[in-house]
C-alpha cells in the first residue's frame, strides 16, 4: 500500500488534508442544527414539564452506552429525585463570542436539576464540557470535576469524587502538577487520589463519579494556538515537513498517560456524547417506550389476576360434580382446557 502511494503525486498529508475538511463541514453542520433545533427543544421542554416523572422514565428506557453506567443506588436516586434534565451547547448560544478563543458547537453542557432527597444537598448539578485540540493532534471533550454537597455518610463515590475536586483545586491554585517542567510529580493530593484509586474496585462505580471527569489537560489558549498551527499547516499543502515537536509529543503522552491515572471515570467523554447524541435527542421516544413497557407490565399482571380467580374458582365449580367412581369411571371435565 505504501508503495501505491509512493508511486503517485498524492501524500497522506494530501488525505489527511481532506478529512479534516470534512471534520469542518460536520462542525458547521452540528451549529446549523443547533441553531435550528433549540427554539424545539425550549418548546419541548416546557411541554414536557408539565409530565410528571417524565425525565425518571426517560432514563429508566436509557440506551446501554448509559444504562451500563447507573448502579442500583444511583437508579433509586434518579428515579425518585430527578425533576429535569437538559443539554445545551454553551459556546454558542449563551456566552458572547470572543474573538481570541474558538467557540465549537461540540463544546456540552449537561445539566440535571433534583428535588429533596436523602443523598446531597444540590439542586442542580451541571457539567460542562469544552471541545479542546492539543498540539499534538489530539482532539475532544475536556472537562472540570463538579463537586456534590453529600449528606453524611450518603457519598454514593466513596470520598473519590471529593479527592478529585480537592486535588483539581489545589493544582490550579498552584504551579501544574502535571507539567513538563516538573516530569509529572504529583501533589500531596494526587499521590491520595492515586492510591486511593489502586485502592478501589472501580467496577460498578457510581455514575456520579462521572461528575469527576476531567480528561486531556488542555487550554482553552492551548486549543486556539493549536487549531491556529494546523490552519497554517493546511496551507502548506504538498511540502515536506520535519518535526520539531516529537520530544514535544513524547512529552503530552506521558502527562496524558498521568492524567488518566488520576482518573475516576474513564469513560467521562463517551457517556457525555451518549447523552448529547442520543438520550436528549430521543427523549421523548424513550418516553413512550415506558409507557409501552407499562401498559404490557399491567396486562400481563391483570392476566395473572385472572389466572389466580379461575384457579380459586375451580374448587366450588367442581364441588357438586360426579367423581370419577360417581360418573362411571370417566373423568371430570376440566374447566379451562390447556
Amino acid at each position: 500500500m505504501a508503495a501505491a502511494l509512493e508511486e503517485t503525486p498524492v501524500s497522506y498529508e494530501d488525505l489527511a488534508d481532506i478529512e479534516r475538511e470534512f471534520d469542518d463541514v460536520e462542525t458547521e453542520i452540528i451549529r446549523q442544527q443547533v441553531q435550528l433545533t433549540t427554539p424545539l427543544y425550549e418548546r419541548r421542554s416546557k411541554t414536557v414539564s408539565q409530565i410528571p416523572n417524565f425525565w425518571p422514565l426517560v432514563l429508566e428506557q436509557a440506551p446501554s452506552d448509559i444504562d451500563q453506567y447507573i448502579q442500583p443506588s444511583d437508579s433509586a436516586l434518579l428515579l425518585s429525585s430527578l425533576t429535569s434534565l437538559s443539554v445545551s451547547h454553551f459556546e454558542i448560544q449563551t456566552e458572547k463570542p470572543d474573538k481570541c478563543i474558538s467557540r465549537d458547537p461540540r463544546s456540552v453542557s449537561i445539566r440535571f436539576e433534583f428535588a429533596e432527597n436523602e443523598y446531597f444537598e444540590n439542586k442542580v448539578l451541571e457539567k460542562k464540557f469544552w471541545y479542546r485540540r492539543s498540539k499534538d493532534g489530539w482532539s475532544g471533550l475536556v472537562s472540570e470535576p463538579v463537586p456534590i454537597k453529600w449528606k453524611k455518610d450518603r457519598d454514593l463515590t466513596g470520598g473519590l469524587l471529593d479527592m478529585v475536586v480537592k486535588a483539581w483545586e489545589v493544582a490550579r491554585s498552584s504551579p501544574p502538577a502535571l507539567t513538563k517542567t516538573n516530569k509529572g510529580e504529583l501533589t500531596p493530593e494526587q499521590k491520595a487520589l492515586k492510591k486511593k484509586i489502586e485502592n478501589t474496585g472501580m467496577g460498578g462505580l457510581s455514575f456520579f463519579a462521572w461528575f469527576g471527569f476531567i480528561g486531556r489537560h488542555v487550554s482553552a489558549e492551548e486549543s486556539a494556538q493549536a487549531t491556529a498551527l494546523e490552519r497554517e499547516k493546511r496551507s502548506k499543502r504538498g511540502r515536506s515537513h520535519t518535526s520539531d515537536s516529537s520530544e514535544e509529543e513524547e512529552d503530552d503522552e506521558e502527562d496524558d498517560d498521568l492524567g488518566m491515572s488520576l482518573e475516576i471515570f474513564p469513560d467521562g467523554d463517551d457517556l457525555a456524547v451518549a447523552f448529547t447524541d442520543d438520550l436528549w435527542p430521543g427523549a421523548i421516544k424513550y418516553f413512550t417506550q415506558a409507557q409501552e413497557q407499562d401498559a404490557l407490565s399491567d396486562a400481563d399482571f391483570e392476566s395473572d389476576d385472572d389466572d389466580d380467580d379461575d384457579e380459586a374458582d375451580e374448587p366450588a365449580f367442581n364441588s357438586g360434580a360426579e367423581t370419577e367412581e360417581e360418573n362411571g369411571g370417566r373423568p371430570t371435565k376440566k374447566r379451562r382446557s390447556e
